[in-house]
């Protein structure tokens, strides 16, 4: 019996043409073809020289490959057949049984999903997501609420399953585990109803709560855990490109707890803050409120050309927005932290020539409060903040 290893001579892959040569070791045809094109006229395992550079198919070995795959192709087709006929049988057990054995229905059913990609399409295919939807409602408790969640979000809803989620009591349920439930529930809760908001009919008014909004800036500032970050401000961010929401993110006090954030986001995490604090300075609630909290200016002055020309963008629409507000007393602040010498170095760099107009632009907005020659002196790069 050949070994596996010797399938893969020279390439390492499982050979699909072996052919032998005069010393009697065997090589995928292509790739023993291409060493001799090399000008190599000896064997590769051996370094034998050549006294014969013909190749001999392997009959033998082109077979035993040909078994093993088909065996493989059966246990795999086997492997696969039997997850989706659990997944089936647990849809059926889930419409009989309730209380603590639909619980542990939904956690079977949620192991299975999730390990095992085919049987997402047949739970979907066997009505699966109708009836995890069903489950939702008013008098769901969180333990079942958390297990249809945490599934739904591995299945691809189409436009009708999505709007039957969107029903105020099953939305409602999902902003009350938002809040209360753990750490992996909160998470889904937040997959979930981005997920939603992809719907071409969605409704604004499902994410205009004070409640879902406070739920999602304790899951951003967590710091027992971190992972709920970059989902928590995903979802702020789709929330906040809607227009009636922004007054609410502002009213909640989410712009200095998301100022406050900054300097330890990493770089993903920082691009959704900062493009919520932009879209929430394009109203006059959002600029004031930015303008208040005193870490404003210093930290987006220190995001400029230091994180990705994404994020430089965001700030300084940020500061365009706040200094506009009063330009002698913010310029004055902003160019007292460094603003000038950034500027100056985004109108130097290589990046978008808009953002090069806008810094300019900023620039002698700032100039405005000096004389040329203090000016000068504020835009010396060892007075940028560090």
């Amino acid at each position: 019996m050949f070994h596996l290893c010797s399938f893969a001579q020279i390439s390492l892959e499982p050979m699909e043409d072996p052919v032998t040569l005069c010393t009697g070791q065997t090589y995928e045809r292509s790739n023993i073809l291409k060493w001799f094109s090399l000008g190599h006229f000896t064997c590769p395992t051996t370094m034998q020289e050549l006294w014969d550079d013909s190749v001999t198919p392997n009959k033998t070995l082109h077979q035993l490959i040909h078994t093993w795959f088909s065996q493989k192709y059966l246990q795999m087709k086997k492997k696969s057949e039997d997850v989706q006929g659990t997944a089936s049988d647990i849809l059926d057990t889930l419409k009989k049984v309730k209380g603590q054995a639909r619980v542990q229905s939904l956690k079977e059913l949620r192991r299975v999903v999730t390990n095992h990609a085919t049987t997402r399409k047949t739970v979907v295919e066997k009505g699966g997501v109708t009836l995890l939807s069903s489950l939702l409602g008013p008098y769901t408790s969180h333990a079942i609420g958390s297990e249809v969640v945490s599934i739904l979000v591995n299945l691809s809803l189409d436009s009708s399953s999505k709007l039957n989620l969107m029903q105020p009591a099953k939305i409602s349920l999902v902003i009350d585990m938002l809040n209360e439930g753990s750490i992996e529930t909160k998470i889904n809760c937040t997959k979930l109803i981005k997920t939603l908001m992809e719907e071409d009919d969605f409704q604004v008014e499902i994410v205009s709560s004070h409640s879902l909004l406070v739920a999602l800036m304790r899951l951003v500032r967590d710091k027992r855990h971190p992972s709920g970050n970059l989902p928590g401000l995903s979802l702020l961010k789709s929330i906040s490109s809607h227009k009636q929401v922004r007054f609410l993110i502002v009213s909640i006090g989410a712009i200095p707890q998301l100022v406050e954030l900054l300097p330890g986001l990493n770089p993903e995490s920082l691009e959704l803050a900062l493009f919520i604090l932009d879209s929430v300075s394009t109203i006059k609630e959002g600029k004031l409120a930015l303008s208040s909290c005193s870490n404003t200016i210093p930290n987006m002055v220190r995001v400029l050309m230091r994180v990705s020309e994404s994020c430089t963008q965001l700030a300084l629409s940020i500061l365009w927005s706040i200094c506009k507000l009063s330009p002698e007393e913010y310029s004055s602040i902003a160019v007292d932290v460094g603003l000038a010498a950034k500027l100056l170095l985004v109108i130097q760099s290589g990046c978008d020539p808009l953002l090069k107009q806008k810094s300019a632009e900023l620039l002698k907005l700032c100039s405005l409060n000096y004389t040329d020659s203090i000016f000068i002196s504020k835009c010396k790069l060892t007075r940028t903040i560090r």
